[in-house]
């Protein structure tokens, strides 16, 4: 039995919106394109390992998942064939190859015309963004669900409805014009916010951190910034990327244990993308209206000029988090404004912040792993242990899994005289 290889794995991640924009502009039909390629990733998942990686990976994929296209469309024309015969009525004849003048393609990149596909106007804005985070990111539908904190079946049928309702809308394959953009903005910043964060912190998995995904991420905040650079909130996203990115290198200790941030060896962090991050939000953070990404990159940004974490500007940050809540809905900024809290005004208010939690909040680990980091800053070490632990049987990051119970542990001990 071949092991998983977490090179070809980031490729085949990478490679696959491509591959379902090329195809998508050959015949036109996204659904159909989308459920090829998934075919065509199993059957690289399964021969690379064993074969080694082709020449072209890009080129192989397209190639595969185009031959199940076929195969697909094929399939469903002889389905309708059979509906019509029953039906009384005759065939019209449709499309079972690329027209000719659709010839191979194969060397555009369609990721950006696919993500902007995907959050089509005709979609409700929560489909869309589900149907983007498996199209575009690349993320399987019980990471899509842990992100949105329902059901995976739920998550399941949204994505195959969205599918069909682009499908059945019609909508050409291109980059929607200028105008078009307002409409779906929200939507492609969502996506690209919540793809980025899956691979800064997986939601599951053996791995802290999915560096080719959050570079993905980052690659097309770019795009989109190039194509939009006076939207302020498209560059305030585009600075919490790299200012958070810019972390990476010092999030994990040689053993690949989790470093929380007020731990963490500064010396290692990216000064250039922190240079670019704070530039960039220093430069529209004046120009207004303020919007969610820009104040979680002024966030960010207070964090990385800190030489330490005890200069760290906290009443500047719970400011931020305050205005942050005013015009976002996001529940989990209530923990960061806990911590915050307790950073200004001590543990127990942050503490009595957090018994006011939401209902969405009732299942996530980080609700319980921020209280035990309260609690343990209130030197309540059984509480926080009892916290850490109930963290750590919530989570399905295996590191963050290991690093919540090893504080409990830690906690657990009789303190050192």
């Amino acid at each position: 039995m071949s092991t998983p290889d977490p090179v070809a794995d980031d490729l085949l991640r990478t490679l696959a919106p491509q591959v379902v924009g090329v195809l998508t502009r050959r015949f036109g039909d996204f659904a159909t394109a989308e459920d090829a390629v998934q075919e065509a990733l199993l059957d690289a998942a399964v021969q690379w390992p064993q074969e080694g990686l082709p020449n072209n990976p890009r080129g192989w994929l397209i190639q595969v998942a185009s031959r199940r296209m076929t195969e697909l469309v094929r399939s469903e024309q002889a389905r309708r064939r059979r509906e019509d015969l029953v039906a009384g009525q005759t065939p019209a004849d449709r499309q079972t190859a690329p027209p000719a003048d659709a010839a191979d393609g194969g060397a555009q990149d369609d990721t950006l015309t696919l993500l902007f596909l995907c959050c089509h106007p005709a979609l409700p804005p929560a489909s869309a963004i589900a149907l983007t985070l498996r199209s575009v990111g690349g993320l399987t539908t019980g990471e899509i669900a842990r992100a949105f904190l329902v059901p995976e079946a739920t998550m399941g049928q949204r994505i195959t409805r969205a599918k069909q309702r682009i499908k059945a809308s019609g909508v050409p394959f291109r980059m929607p014009d200028a105008a078009e953009w307002p409409a779906r903005l929200d939507a492609v910043l969502h996506v690209l916010y919540l793809v980025f964060n899956e691979g800064y912190a997986s939601s599951a998995g053996p791995e802290l951190r999915r560096v080719e995904l959050a570079r993905e991420a980052i690659r097309l905040a770019r795009a989109v910034h190039a194509l939009l650079p006076d939207d302020a909130e498209v560059a305030g996203l585009l600075a919490l990327m790299l200012l958070t990115e810019a972390r990476g290198p010092a999030r994990t200790r040689p053993d690949g244990e989790l470093v929380p941030l007020a731990e963490q060896d500064r010396t290692r962090w990216d000064a250039a993308a922190i240079a670019e991050g704070t530039a960039l939000i220093t430069a529209v953070l004046p120009r207004g209206p303020v919007g969610p990404y820009q104040v979680q990159a002024a966030v960010a940004a207070v964090h990385d000029e800190a030489r330490t974490a005890a200069e760290t500007d906290w009443p500047q940050i719970l400011a931020l988090y305050g205005v942050l809540e005013r015009i976002s809905d996001n529940p989990l900024i209530l923990l960061n404004r806990a911590v915050a809290t307790a950073m200004v005004d001590g543990p127990p208010a942050g503490l009595a912040l957090l018994a006011d939690a939401p209902p969405a909040l009732a299942g996530h680990y980080r609700l319980p792993a921020v209280r035990a980091y309260l609690h343990e800053l209130a030197g309540d070490r059984e509480a926080a242990a009892a916290d850490y632990r109930a963290a750590a049987r919530r989570t399905a990051s295996l590191p963050e899994r290991h690093h919540l119970t090893l504080r409990a542990a830690r906690l657990a001990a009789p303190p050192e005289r």
